[in-house]
């Protein structure tokens, strides 16, 4: 009897390698754009653009390698950045501020940013509100333009820890926001955000 042919990899399987890949990629290289990181993590396996995974099953892998891979020092930077994140949000308070991303959903690593959204009626009350209370800041290129695009968004440090804050219209805030995947972003208010990491089980994440 000849000998069977070899099978070739199943498409779905490369596409979960290649997600596995990108998502290292964005938690040991601080890579942001998942398709920056699919697109070099599909050429270091030999794939082409057509297997390429979503930017869901990306986040869903990123989630998994964070569950395997986070040691204490990840834990560590996970418990300090949310700690910021709680202070932020007080000190934001008149704002009405919202945490979202990988604080929020624990898949934080090193070279992650906590994530705030803030609602105003013009992005330039929240600015003189920082400036009057001497934080320094920087502005980051809005890119989208559409409707739903934010007013501004601002880069500056508490402590250690760096804070990208979005600002968008009050008129916003019921709107849903989308994250990389695509999907609807979580996102949490300080009264809520306060309970859940007054819960011991929120400081093993």
């Amino acid at each position: 009897m000849p000998d069977r042919p070899s099978v070739p990899p199943r498409p779905d399987t490369m596409r979960q390698t290649i997600a596995a890949q990108a998502a290292r990629l964005i938690a040991e290289e601080g890579v942001h754009d998942y398709g920056f990181a699919k697109r070099k993590a599909a050429r270091q396996l030999g794939a082409t653009d057509r297997e390429l995974p979503t930017n869901a099953e990306v986040e869903e892998a990123l989630q998994a390698w964070r569950s395997l891979y986070c040691d204490e020092e990840d834990c560590e930077r996970l418990a300090q950045m949310r700690v910021a994140a709680l202070e932020v949000m007080r000190f934001l308070a008149p704002f009405r501020p919202y945490v979202t991303g990988g604080v929020l959903e624990g898949t934080a690593g090193a070279f992650s940013e906590v994530e705030l959204e803030t609602y105003a009626d013009t992005a330039k009350d929240v600015e003189i509100f920082l400036l009057g209370k001497g934080l320094i800041y920087e502005h980051r290129e809005v890119r989208r333009r559409d409707q739903d695009a934010p007013e501004a968004v601002l880069e500056f440090d508490w402590g250690e820890v760096p804070v990208r804050l979005t600002i968008y219209d009050v008129k916003a805030e019921r709107s849903p926001r989308r994250g990389p995947s695509g999907l609807a972003r979580d996102k949490m208010r300080l009264e809520a955000f306060e309970k859940v990491l007054a819960e011991p089980a929120s400081h093993e994440a």
